[in-house]
């Protein structure tokens, strides 16, 4: 959403306000300590918070003079305290192990099990918004809103898994016109004119996989690592599969394997072990690629069952990120980076470039 710096910094401070109301209520009863390899800092006492939120946006056009395609993503989650061992939390853990390959147990790695919840908004516009009808060459009007949760495991500091379910609708029931064009009219911005043609009404689930390793090249806790990750998703609104890495350079990397992202996403996962920062704070810079092969994407193929404005999708689709994150004690985070995105569908000229910044904090 174009804006002047000053309306952008306005939505941001709105968009906070929201999310703390939104997610006070949404902190866990179960608590128990963390557990780390005792390769990184031993857990320190009074680190274990009684929960940690992430306001994450996205947007093209936070650093940028843009407002086309992604051009929106919105994401609020809590991460939870990490998991006791007896705890009958664990079961959705132990039962996924069960039937695949994902979430065992090692004694010589020491796991930690956390949850995460999570409510998001993604909004998607073609280039030109004062035309109605939309150009039929340029990419549809579309919303996505849903919430979901996941399940995060890290073994010893080295390997995270997530695994995480998303549900939410797409079309006017996402409530993307309403959004865009309610902010575009408080500050005083262009309307996108063409939202009654959008993707129509339909409910989404998502299912994603990912394992991301955590590979130290120079120092332990303090240097430089590099961070390889794989996964899958698999729904309705999204199909496809990833591979990507961070290379990361800095302090206390043994917090976290990246920042948070809205999915599709590099990284992208909540997981923070405030435990294995390294004295009183921690930061790091990062760059990253991230390769998709994409079998579906419900904003560009259109709707599953009904007719619906859609364009031919590219395939393949690749991301390259840099950015910054810095985080104080185990209170309060903040990540800033810049993604380049590929073409996505046929026609489009450019990539696209999209701004993200996110605040975690805890208490």
């Amino acid at each position: 959403m174009s804006v002047t710096r000053g309306r952008r910094a306005a939505r941001c401070f709105l968009l906070a306000l929201a999310g703390s109301a939104s997610l006070a209520a949404a902190t866990p009863a179960v608590r128990a300590e963390d557990a780390a390899a005792a390769t990184l800092p031993a857990p320190q006492a009074g680190n274990e918070a009684a929960g940690r939120v992430t306001m994450l946006e996205e947007n093209d056009s936070l650093y940028f003079n843009s407002d086309k395609h992604y051009t929106q993503g919105l994401r609020f989650s809590d991460l939870f305290p990490t998991l006791a061992p007896g705890s009958g939390w664990n079961a959705p853990f132990d039962w996924l192990g069960g039937w695949a390959p994902v979430f065992q147990q090692s004694g010589a790695a020491p796991t930690e099990r956390v949850y995460a919840v999570l409510f998001g908004q993604s909004l998607f516009t073609p280039k030109n918004l004062s035309q109605k009808p939309p150009d039929r060459h340029d990419r549809p009007y579309g919303g996505w809103l849903y919430g979901g949760a996941s399940l995060l495991q890290d073994s010893g500091g080295r390997r995270l898994e997530n695994f995480e379910i998303d549900l939410g609708v797409v079309g006017p029931a996402a409530f993307g016109e309403t959004v865009q064009n309610d902010f575009h009219q408080l500050i005083g911005a262009q309307q996108a004119k063409g939202w009654s043609d959008q993707i129509q009404n339909e409910p989404g689930v998502n299912l994603t996989y990912q394992r991301l390793w955590r590979v130290p090249l120079i120092g332990e806790n303090d240097g430089v690592d590099f961070v390889p990750q794989v996964g899958a998703t698999v729904g309705n609104i999204f199909t496809f599969g990833e591979v990507g890495a961070l290379l990361r350079i800095g302090r206390s990397l043994g917090a976290d394997y990246g920042p948070v992202r809205v999915q599709p996403g590099l990284s992208g996962t909540d997981y923070f072990n405030p435990s294995r920062i390294d004295g009183n704070h921690g930061y790091y810079f990062f760059i990253g690629v991230q390769g998709r092969v994409v079998g579906r994407n419900i904003f560009l193929d259109g709707n599953s069952f009904r007719q619906s404005p859609s364009i031919a999708k590219k395939v393949l689709v690749g991301d390259a990120e840099v950015g910054f994150s810095y985080f104080w004690s185990t209170k309060l985070r903040v990540d800033f980076s810049v993604v380049e995105r590929s073409e996505e569908f046929v026609g489009q000229r450019t990539p696209d470039e999209v701004g993200t910044a996110a605040l975690a904090f805890s208490w």
